[in-house]
């Protein structure tokens, strides 16, 4: 069969190029692996739909939602601290919200029926198994259906962060560990009323807690989320680094549970799933080539997931990228043009849009989130020097700031001038 354009996967980016692609009028074909849209995917975190407002007006009345985010805490761990700063404000518990905590198998589902409802064709249970080529060009996808190959003006890669197609079309290099991190969640049942009353919140209201600190010094960090009657708990930590620890992952989610700080939360909860998934996080310089002849890559595929400390994204991105990249088929297409050269649109379209623009201002996020220093040194000196501060040392006289930061940053092998190094590297970071 021939389409205008095979969106390979039906997770938010291929979803998302499925639907701007029919609503352009295009023949369509979206292929999903599993049984359904969702049904291979383990996510622990939060959906930001604001790229939506245009594309589907309202959404957030027909959005699957678990809780919309009131509240957002930053916490900072020890073995025995927890330093958290916690922030909750009623705008975002009311339209057009901030960001909702969602089940993947119904966002996900829900965003490939507006594609189908837009006139995508949805093959589940169908696996995209390599690249059709004439002359060098891509002209299609070999699937594992009985009536074979599917054939295409445009394909739209949105498999996953370790991309077959990518790479079999030379644009994704090999998989490097150092720019991939492992995310492993929990789902922990308890009842509603118990999640709100623990977590201070009512109705839809609800909370993501992100953390520093809980990883054994593996670069990485922490989350709890809360959903209606579950709470998602768990950690995500370099691929590299895990392995260079010998540390099972499920280890670190059993010491977070068990930190004083985590444990009230989750006390009497049962254990409902276990799921682990690999991120992209290298940022803006580890993201392959968006675009070669007759194809085009997007969503964590390309890398697309913006982890910089206190921002961590990734669906909205996703989104973004996958609306971007099915206008750019229909504009090819309208062109006569499907060549490289008539799809660098899409980066363009990227470069103009919250989508590259992010990536590349926040491009040394990464590195510094996951250095030395900040990963295993910083956690500790902040709380020390805040359990100094509120320390009372009567009959001694308090003692000044500086000399507490000082002392804090012995206690904890840190210099003054790698810590001001560090914090003139975040203000340009983050400026």
């Amino acid at each position: 069969m021939s389409y205008d354009v095979v969106v390979v996967g039906a997770g938010p980016a291929g979803s998302a190029a499925a639907l701007a692609a029919a609503r352009a009028g295009l023949s369509v074909v979206l292929l999903e692996r599993g049984p359904f849209p969702g049904s291979k995917n383990a996510y622990g975190g939060v959906v930001y739909g604001r790229v939506l407002d245009d594309v589907l007006p309202g959404w957030w009345d027909e959005v699957p939602v678990q809780r919309w985010v009131t509240r957002r805490s930053t916490m900072i761990l020890t073995g025995h601290q927890a330093l958290t700063v916690d922030f909750r404000t009623s705008d975002w518990g009311q339209a057009p919200y901030n960001g909702c905590t969602t089940f993947r198998a119904d966002f996900d589902g829900w965003l490939a029926g507006k594609a189908v409802e837009a006139g995508a064709q949805l093959l589940t249970s169908t696996v995209a198994t390599g690249l059709l080529r004439e002359g060098g060009r891509v002209v299609g996808v070999r699937t594992d259906r009985p009536d074979g190959d599917l054939r295409a003006r445009i394909v739209v890669a949105a498999d996953g962060v370790n991309s077959f197609l990518a790479k079999e079309a030379g644009l994704l290099p090999k998989t490097d560990a150092a720019h991939t991190t492992l995310g492993v969640k929990e789902v922990l049942a308890l009842p509603r009323e118990v999640i709100d009353e623990r977590f201070g919140v009512r109705g839809l209201e609800g909370v993501d807690v992100e953390i520093l600190g809980c990883t054994r010094g593996i670069p990485g960090g922490g989350f709890v989320y809360t959903n209606r009657d579950t709470v998602s708990v768990g950690v995500v930590v370099s691929v590299q680094h895990l392995a260079a620890a010998k540390v099972r992952p499920e280890e670190l989610v059993a010491d977070l549970k068990a930190h004083p700080a985590i444990a009230p939360w989750v006390r009497g909860a049962e254990v409902k799933e276990y799921t682990a998934h690999l991120i992209p996080e290298g940022g803006y310089d580890a993201m392959p080539e968006l675009h070669a002849d007759g194809l085009l890559v997007t969503g964590d595929a390309a890398g697309m997931c913006l982890a910089a400390g206190i921002w961590l994204e990734g669906v909205n991105f996703a989104l973004g990228s996958g609306l971007a990249a099915g206008r750019a088929a229909a504009q090819a297409i309208a062109a006569g043009d499907v060549s490289r050269a008539g799809l660098a649109c899409y980066r363009k379209d990227l470069e103009s849009s919250f989508v590259l623009q992010d990536h590349k201002r926040l491009r040394r996020a990464p590195g510094l989130v996951l250095s030395e220093r900040v990963q295993q040194r910083y956690p500790g000196l902040i709380a020390d020097l805040v359990q100094d501060l509120f320390t009372v040392t009567n009959p001694t006289p308090k003692p000044g700031a500086l000399r507490l930061l000082r002392a804090a940053a012995k206690r904890n092998g840190v210099k003054l001038r790698h810590l001001a190094a560090d914090g003139l590297a975040a203000g340009r970071t983050f400026r």
